[in-house]
């Protein structure tokens, strides 16, 4: 089956409905039900082990779900080898055939499919342009960074033009500052080329850097779905906010509610918060605040303030960072603007802290 032409922007071009995967009594993935729009480059995040990569090894046909549907372009995909499908998986450790040069490891795909040698090399000269590795044709891959390495990978994928390109932690190898880079060379990629990209990654910095949506797993199920925004500013569950980014908690008592805030009695005071669970009052609950939106005083309009002390001052360079005992233990983590300010509390310092209800959220408490 020849790759399925590429739909029109906001067509779905992959849909899961209720696929699930059970390995006897374990289910590796439960009943995922999500949408995949043309041209989206959505990430799937989660921690080691949360069914992520069986999710994207389901969609590329290397493992078959045990129950629900996988459509891919509108045609159910169910049972077509992954060589019959329109998808081409870009895979952690890459892959590359050493012996090869650039040119041929590009090349492969379409050799497969017995394309013609005079239509090849353009395409491969293309596919070079666009990588910005242009020259590089024959070298080999012990030849290359591993940036370019990576680049050869996503280009030895694309050739083919696939539907949807999946990509299976692709930059889990690479360093902390060729990551970062390749962050951004993967993003301008893809909208060079308006492909569909799935993206699997445990880095939430890299989904919320990358993705115009973003699936957050938990043990085998779906957390939420929802653009960058969404799933760091409202998460849905505590595990969200835990997990994609960093938090404040404070555990107490839903109390009085006032349109969309609601308060918290904690041990600490009262404190207000969104409510977009919409609490109860006597629910037990959990306020959710993040670093940098909680500030040293003076706190003018801020609704929520607290007092404590100081513990200790992180110099981070764009951030000063900091954690603030309150006088029942509980400790707050404060990232600070770097204003160039010289004078900073000192550990041991009585302090004010405050920040804005609208900045906080209470969701229920849930186990672990």
């Amino acid at each position: 089956m020849p790759p399925a032409s590429l739909g029109p922007a906001g067509e779905l071009d992959v849909q899961l409905i209720d696929v699930a995967k059970r390995y006897g009594d374990f289910e590796a993935v439960q009943r995922v039900s999500l949408d995949v729009r043309h041209g989206e480059f959505f990430s799937i995040l989660g921690p080691s082990g949360c069914g992520k990569t069986t999710l994207l090894r389901m969609i590329a046909g290397f493992i078959e779900p045990t129950e629900g549907q996988i459509l891919i372009g509108g045609r159910d995909v169910r049972g077509v080898p992954p060589n019959r499908r329109p998808t081409s998986l870009v895979f952690q450790h890459l892959a590359l055939f050493p012996l090869m040069t650039v040119y041929d490891n590009i090349a492969f795909g379409l050799r497969m499919r017995g394309i013609v040698e005079r239509e090849i090399a353009p395409r491969v000269a293309e596919k070079l342009e666009l990588i910005n590795l242009r020259g590089y044709d024959r070298k080999r891959p012990d030849q290359l960074s591993g940036g370019e390495k990576q680049r050869v990978a996503i280009a030895r994928s694309l050739i083919i033009e696939p539907t949807v390109l999946l990509l299976d932690e692709p930059l889990g190898a690479l360093d902390l500052k060729l990551r970062e880079h390749m962050k951004e060379e993967l993003k301008a990629i893809q909208h060079r080329v308006g492909t569909t990209f799935i993206y699997i990654t445990h880095d939430q910095g890299e989904a919320l850097a990358m993705s115009d949506r973003i699936a957050v797993m938990r043990r085998g199920a779906l957390e939420q779905i929802g653009t960058p925004a969404d799933v760091y500013e409202r998460p849905a569950t505590p595990f969200v906010a835990y997990f994609v980014g960093e938090n404040n908690a404070l555990a107490g008592t839903a109390a009085a509610g006032d349109g969309e805030l609601a308060a918290l009695d904690t041990p600490a005071g009262r404190l207000w918060g969104r409510n977009p669970a919409r609490l109860a009052p006597g629910a037990r609950a959990l306020l959710f605040v993040r670093p940098e939106k909680v500030a040293i005083g003076p706190t003018d309009g801020a609704e929520n303030r607290l007092q404590g002390r100081l513990q200790e001052v992180y110099y981070e360079g764009l951030v000063v960072r900091t954690r603030v005992r309150l006088p029942d233990g509980t400790e707050l983590t404060l990232a600070l603007p770097n204003t160039g300010a010289t004078s900073l509390p000192e550990a041991g310092q009585a302090v004010t802290v405050g920040f804005a209800a609208r900045d906080a959220y209470l969701l229920p408490e849930a186990p672990a």
